[in-house]
């Protein structure tokens, strides 16, 4: 079968492998649809602190069962929920399975799904229905991702907020706000492709080039600060904005992975008393939670901006890790 492989640092290559045969517990699945994620960006740059060369990138795809399981019959449209916990640490035993000490997901520690094929878990699969594209499909991670950022932090209907970063997860994250009963909300970017594909998806967006947050503040929050602000984004220009653009004792929620060690403002912090909440993946209600949305908001579906044959892996990568580009979600078609 064909998949495209990590095969070091900033390479890749698409290589003929072996079918990988299902073992107790899991179950073959033929890969329609799988999408570039900012890990996949990180293990292809080399910095990814567990991802080992050779490996099948990919952890965010859609296909179908290609034989019957135990729960799952052929031909079922399928989504993964590619982490795996131990079970047994402190975390698994109190309901926090998704921050396991030893958390593992598939296309990081163990090959993924940007293949023809993939073996995993059916415990870990779930049912998409007939009517969900197959790109839709292989969004069901990220939308996950957005859900979790929402709902850990305790975000209610009513509150207002704002978003760093119209990237997917960014714009993701906006309409499961949306969703959530968030009518006061912003995004704010600063590249010019994502600014005008977050304003088409209805949202109102600030450029972040000569932003006045003060004048913002006052605009959407009478001055005084967002409840919610989600750090999408992941830089430190932002870093330096997150408790500035909050109200007095507001939730900061820091969703994107910072590549590098960040300053924050903590005395500003401390003068607000703000909080900061930090979140990572997701828990099993939230990717239920995600289906669901997903299948009653197509416009998630705008998310993808690209879809490539695996001949064409190395193009895929380089249009997310080129500024300026205006990809957003890129997915290979198998």
């Amino acid at each position: 079968m064909k998949a495209i492989i990590y095969k070091g640092p900033k390479q890749l290559e698409v290589l003929e492998i072996e079918k990988p045969v299902p073992t107790e517990g899991q179950v073959l699945v033929k890969v329609n649809r799988a999408g570039i994620c900012g890990g996949d960006l990180g293990i292809y740059k080399g910095t990814h602190p567990r991802a080992k060369a050779p490996l099948v990138f990919g952890h965010e795809f859609s296909g179908v069962v290609e034989e019957d399981g135990k729960i799952f019959k052929k031909g079922t449209k399928v989504t993964v929920n590619p982490i795996y916990s131990c079970g047994e640490c402190t975390p698994c035993k109190t309901g926090d399975q998704h921050v396991c000490n030893t958390l593992r997901l598939v296309g990081i520690d163990r090959d993924g799904a940007m293949a023809e094929y993939v073996a995993v878990d059916e415990k870990k699969l779930y049912a998409l229905g007939d009517e969900m594209s197959a790109e839709l499909g292989a969004l069901i991670e990220p939308i996950a991702v957005a859900v979790h950022s929402v709902r850990e932090p305790g975000y209610k209907p009513g509150d207002n907020a704002v978003v760093y970063g119209a990237g997917p997860i960014g714009i993701a994250t906006a309409f499961v706000l949306k969703k959530f009963g968030c009518t006061n909300l912003t995004i704010i970017e600063a590249d010019d492709k994502r600014i005008k594909i977050a304003n088409d998806l209805g949202f109102v967006v600030k450029d972040a080039k000569g932003l006045d947050l003060e004048a913002l503040k006052q605009e959407k929050t009478g001055g005084n600060g967002f409840d919610f602000v989600f750090d999408c984004a992941g830089v430190e220009v932002v870093a330096m904005q997150l408790i500035k653009a909050s109200k007095v004792r507001g939730k900061i929620v820091v969703v994107a992975g910072y590549k590098t060690p960040t300053m924050f403002p903590l005395n500003e912090g401390m003068f607000k008393e703000v909080g900061f909440e930090f979140v990572r993946v997701y828990r099993d209600k939230d990717y239920e939670i995600a289906i669901e949305l997903a299948k009653d908001e197509p416009m998630f579906e705008k998310l993808v901006t690209h879809v490539l044959p695996v001949e064409k892996a190395q193009e895929g990568f380089d249009l997310l890790l080129t500024p300026g580009t205006g990809a957003m979600k890129v997915l290979f078609e198998f």
